[in-house]
């Protein structure tokens, strides 16, 4: 099962590893402004800063993920004509509004793209969004690079 295919699952604090609950008290230093930086949020909460990026995309607390509404996904896509509209359309056809795009210029055959989306009235299941988009033939890699409310 690849990273794009997993499922999300709602757990109860008191069961999860202190690596993870330490993540969450990192990142919301760092989002408070409280800690200048990942260096000193980690420490802060006296957590090693590879434990804190190998959990700091895959733990939310409750509350984030019910609110959350716009997604930004980052593309590396095949240099190839209309491959840009094809993606757009795909992501229409699941429901979701783009907001913004980024795109390289591309290089030996490659270009990155940026999109920002307005999830708010999907059709389909993120998971199965990325799916789709991960299974365009054009399509070398999709990752999740946050979301917001």
């Amino acid at each position: 099962m690849s990273k794009l295919d997993k499922q999300f699952y709602l757990v109860r604090e008191d069961v999860l590893p202190e690596a993870m609950k330490k993540t969450l008290e990192a990142k919301l230093l760092i989002e408070r402004g409280k800690a200048e930086s990942v260096a000193d949020a980690v420490h802060t909460v006296d957590l090693s800063r590879s434990a804190f990026y190998k959990y700091r995309d895959t733990v939310f607390p409750f509350q984030t993920v019910v609110k959350q509404r716009i997604i930004s996904l980052f593309f590396h896509l095949e240099d190839r004509s209309g491959t840009l509209s094809h993606l757009l359309s795909v992501v229409a056809s699941g429901g979701c509004n783009v907001l913004t795009i980024h795109q390289t210029i591309p290089l030996q055959g490659r270009a990155n793209v940026t999109l920002s989306l307005d999830t708010s009235s999907m059709l389909i299941e993120i998971n199965e969004l990325l799916t789709r988009l991960k299974n365009l033939e054009f399509v070398d890699k999709v990752e999740v690079l946050g979301s917001g409310a």
